[in-house]
């Protein structure tokens, strides 16, 4: 699997935007996938998660504002960011989990095997 994620940009405070990642393979419906980010000077955080049955999880500070979706005929997960803050501002990275075995997705960073190159999300005030 590869991935190649997109959509990322220069926006004002309380407006959205919608990260693609667009992965290869043939396998893409089986895995979970997930948004990382990780902002200057901080570790790379957990965003969401959407596993192959489509359940998601989200970090408490996102929910409610962003949205994880796939579309397993294109290969794609989506994230759908409204409400953007100036604290949303990062490199988004996209991960899929081929070989977790969880009942549930996975926050857990070290579940991800494979990694997308980012995409920059400034959010200005």
């Amino acid at each position: 699997v590869q991935l190649q994620a997109s959509g990322g940009g220069l926006v004002q405070a309380g407006g959205s935007l919608t990260l693609s990642c667009a992965a290869s393979g043939r396998t893409f419906s089986g895995i979970d996938m997930g948004w990382f980010r990780q902002a200057p000077g901080k570790e790379r955080e957990f965003v969401a998660a959407i596993g192959s049955g489509r359940s998601t999880l989200y970090t408490d500070s996102v929910a409610g504002r962003f949205t994880i979706s796939r579309d397993n005929a294109k290969n794609t997960v989506y994230l759908q960011m409204n409400n953007l803050r100036p604290g949303d501002t990062a490199v988004y990275y996209c991960a899929a989990s081929r070989y977790y075995s969880g009942t549930y997705v996975t926050e857990d960073s070290s579940a991800y095997d494979v990694w997308g190159q980012g995409t920059q999300v400034t959010v200005s005030s």
